[in-house]
């Protein structure tokens, strides 16, 4: 596969040597989108499981009304030296005639058999963060080098932990308006949780992964009191308190006494890293899904020097990558690399924030057993020092779905030490933790994380 490999909407293969009846007689996840759009007809895609779980990965078949309208073979970076050891495409699908809207897209073919290798589509959560994220700080084929900032371009390397291993990824820019994808009507960026589903119009083939899944207020909300207690956040007497006064619902305070002390427990959880708890507290270069309120002023000024930027984050920061990705993504030489539309986002930004997004899906957990019960193959896994999502939040509404268990909780292993722990429920759904994991745990533990993932992509126990 090495021309038009995602022409018509991604019209991902991973190879060309095998038809898509071949393939579906094979039951191989490699895919091919089925038929090309009438003339005049609006493009959308359906996304059978709601974008705003962050890391969400579906095993798919794409859609069969999308429209491709521009592809670029990617066989260098800037700062990456020498030749991409692995193939690269990116481009723009059309998702809405109306207002022009069109998604960016980054495909890294599979580095192990790309012709039976699954393929798996990465939309990062936030919302409004870009695929990039998971393309170079989690799975994706290449990392940044994180040295001192001065000026120019910063370098890359290539990932040997990248899922590209094992799969075929394309990382999308999703929703629309978020890192380079965007519509000529400014209308076309006012999308929500259903609207921006329609523009993904999924067939689901196999399964998914979630990771530290925002799932449903009532469980993500609630146990990051409890998780705040377990992890001596807070004391026993907060917590009790808490629980007195609150009986249980920390979203909506009921009474004063309960304001008071979830006003205690915010604030204590303030001092902390929330997406790892053990993780030094640090600026967000760029806008990221969190309730830190940093500034970004720096990246709204003409000049981008680095001595012009106030609010910076120290190397020794892990959100430094971020910092470094503003300024590769924002320098000329790249966006010509990756075949940026001249005149269609003037700034890269990570994770948009300031672009209005409609959260008019409360609760994704109906999604979940609708799928699971149609005998999709899940796996939901969670970093275990994450605070934003803690995982006792997703086993809590896991549990909800009444399913029998069919492995009961225990270790699971790489080198003879356990890497996190798992308990697997009837209708092929598996829970596991990532020891040491943050809340988007392969950027804290790659090892474990790719480990855990080739284990599942491959129908592995773990």
């Amino acid at each position: 596969m090495r021309a038009a490999v995602l022409e018509l909407c991604l019209q991902l293969q991973a190879s060309t040597r095998k038809s898509y009846q071949e393939r579906k007689n094979n039951d191989m996840l490699p895919v091919k989108l089925l038929g090309t759009p009438a003339a005049g007809r609006r493009h959308h895609w359906l996304l059978v499981v709601l974008h705003l779980v962050p890391g969400l990965l579906l095993l798919l078949l794409l859609s069969r009304s999308a429209s491709a309208s521009a592809s670029t073979v990617v066989t260098h970076l800037p700062g990456f030296d020498g030749p991409l050891p692995f193939y690269l495409e990116t481009g723009y699908v059309g998702v809405e005639e109306e207002t022009g809207a069109e998604l960016f897209y980054y495909f890294a073919e599979s580095e192990r058999s790309p012709g039976t290798d699954p393929v798996i589509l990465w939309l990062t959560g936030g919302p409004r963060c870009s695929g990039f994220s998971g393309f170079a700080f989690e799975v994706g084929p290449v990392k940044y080098v994180l040295a001192p900032y001065t000026g120019g371009l910063p370098h890359l390397v290539h990932n040997p932990l990248s899922w590209t291993k094992m799969a075929s990824i394309i990382f999308l820019d999703s929703p629309v308006c978020s890192g380079f994808s965007y519509a000529r009507d400014p209308k076309g960026c006012d999308v929500g949780d259903y609207s921006s589903s329609l523009q993904l119009q999924t067939f689901l083939n196999k399964g998914y992964l979630i990771g530290n899944p925002i799932t449903d207020p009532k469980f993500d909300k609630n146990f990051q009191v409890q998780g705040a207690h377990g992890f001596g956040i807070i004391s026993d007497q907060i917590y009790e308190a808490a629980m007195k006064n609150c009986k249980g619902n920390y979203v909506t305070p009921a009474n004063q006494l309960c304001a008071e002390v979830l006003q205690t427990v915010n604030s204590l959880i303030s001092e902390i890293a929330d997406a790892h708890v053990l993780y030094k507290k640090c600026v967000v270069a760029t806008p990221k899904p969190i309730e830190d309120a940093i500034k970004r002023k720096f990246l709204l000024e003409e000049s981008i020097e680095p001595n012009e930027a106030p609010g910076r984050p120290t190397v020794d920061c892990f959100t430094y990558g971020y910092y470094l990705a503003y300024f590769w993504m924002n320098n000329k030489m790249t966006r010509n690399a990756l075949g940026i539309k001249e005149g269609t986002i003037d700034e890269w930004i990570r994770c948009k924030r300031e672009v209005p997004y409609t959260q008019d899906m409360p609760s994704s957990i109906p999604y979940h057993l609708s799928l699971t019960m149609r005998g999709y193959r899940v796996l939901v896994y969670s970093g275990d020092h994450d605070l934003e999502v803690p995982q006792l939040s997703t086993q809590a509404w896991i549990r909800s779905l009444n399913f029998s268990i069919i492995d009961d909780w225990r270790a699971w292993h790489l080198d003879g030490q356990a890497a996190g722990f798992t308990i697997a429920y009837a209708n092929n759904l598996t829970f596991a933790t990532v020891k040491g994991g943050g809340h988007t745990a392969p950027e804290y533990q790659p090892e474990e994380s790719f480990a855990m993932a080739r284990r599942w992509l491959d129908n592995e126990p773990l």
